[in-house]
C-alpha cells in the first residue's frame, strides 16, 4: 500500500498530457487521486497513460458506483475488479460515497443521501462490512452534500457519521465543500460538524468548488474553491492537522496550471496553520 501525505489533485484526462510532460517539482502535486471506474477495463488507453503518470505520482482510488446505502444486493462482480485494480495498483486507500446511487433496476448516476436513522445505520453498516471483506482493506467514505432532509432523521449527519466509523473501522474522505454545501441547504453550524469528527479517522480531505444560488447551494465541481470553504478549511486545519488534502475539478476544467496555482493556495494556508 502506498504511504500519501501533502497535496493532490484529481487526475482527469484533460491533464493527461501535462503530467506525461513532467511538471515542474516546485509545483507538483504530491499525489493523484483516479476515478476508480474510469480504469476498470482490461486494457486501452486509459491504463496506458495512468501507468506512465503512476511512475511519477503515488495514487489514491475514489469511486462513484458503490452505492454502500442502497436498497439492492452489493454489486459483488464491480467489488471483485475493483478489488483487482487497488491489488494493481497499490493506492494509499480506497474511497467512495456515503450515499446511495442504485435500485434493483438501474444505476441512477447521482449521489442521494441516506436518512439518518437507526435503521439505515445498521444497513449501511453491515455492507461496509461486506466491502471491507472483498478489498481486504478499510473503506474509506465520504460525506455527500444534500439539498432535502428526511422526516425520519433521528440524529444529525454527523452522529450518523461517527457512529459508522466507531462500528465498522472505515475512515473518513472528509468533504469540506460538502459540510458547507449542506450547512448553507440546511441551516446547521459547520463548525459543529467538523468539531465532531474523530480526528484519527479523517483519512483524506477534498476542496472544491459549488454554485451558490443564494436560498439553494449546489455542489458543482464546476469553480474555483470559495472563500467561505477555504475558511472552513482553516478550521479542519487546526482540528484534524496535517491529514491529505486535495482540489477536485470534474467541469469546466482549466488548464493545469490554474489548479496549480490553487493548491498552491492550500499549501500556505497548511503552513500557516
Amino acid at each position: 500500500m502506498t504511504h500519501i501525505q501533502g497535496f493532490g489533485l484529481g487526475l482527469r484526462v484533460e491533464h493527461y498530457a501535462a503530467f506525461e510532460a513532467g511538471v515542474d517539482a516546485s509545483v507538483k502535486p504530491d499525489w493523484l487521486e483516479i476515478i476508480s471506474e474510469n480504469y476498470l477495463v482490461p486494457g486501452g488507453p486509459p491504463l496506458v497513460h495512468l501507468e506512465r503518470i503512476r511512475a511519477d505520482y503515488p495514487l489514491a482510488m475514489h469511486g462513484v458506483s458503490l452505492s454502500v446505502a442502497g436498497p439492492a444486493p452489493l454489486d459483488l462482480a464491480y467489488l471483485h475488479e475493483l478489488k483487482a485494480l487497488a491489488d494493481r495498483l497499490q493506492p494509499g486507500w480506497v474511497s467512495d460515497h456515503l450515499c446511495w446511487s442504485a435500485d434493483a433496476h438501474s444505476q441512477l448516476h447521482d449521489l442521494l443521501p441516506v436518512p439518518l436513522t437507526r435503521a439505515a445505520l445498521d444497513h449501511v453498516g453491515g455492507r461496509i462490512a461486506q466491502v471491507q471483506d472483498v478489498l481486504g482493506r478499510p473503506l474509506v467514505l465520504e460525506n455527500v452534500s444534500s439539498y432535502v432532509r428526511f422526516a425520519a432523521d433521528e440524529m444529525t449527519e454527523w452522529d450518523f457519521i461517527v457512529q459508522l466509523l466507531q462500528q465498522t473501522g472505515a475512515r473518513l474522505l472528509l468533504d469540506v465543500n460538502n459540510v458547507y454545501v449542506s450547512s448553507r441547504n440546511h441551516g446547521f453550524d459547520p463548525l459543529a460538524y467538523l468539531d465532531a469528527m474523530p480526528a484519527e479517522r479523517v483519512a483524506q480531505v477534498h476542496l472544491a468548488g459549488h454554485e451558490d444560488r443564494g436560498d439553494i447551494v449546489i455542489d458543482t465541481h464546476d469553480h474555483p474553491v470559495r472563500p467561505e470553504v477555504w475558511a472552513l478549511y482553516q478550521h479542519a486545519l487546526k482540528r484534524f492537522g496535517a491529514v491529505p488534502t486535495m482540489i477536485e475539478r470534474d467541469d469546466h476544467i482549466p488548464p493545469l496550471p490554474d489548479l496549480l496555482d490553487e493548491l498552491a493556495i492550500a499549501r500556505r494556508l497548511a503552513a500557516a496553520s
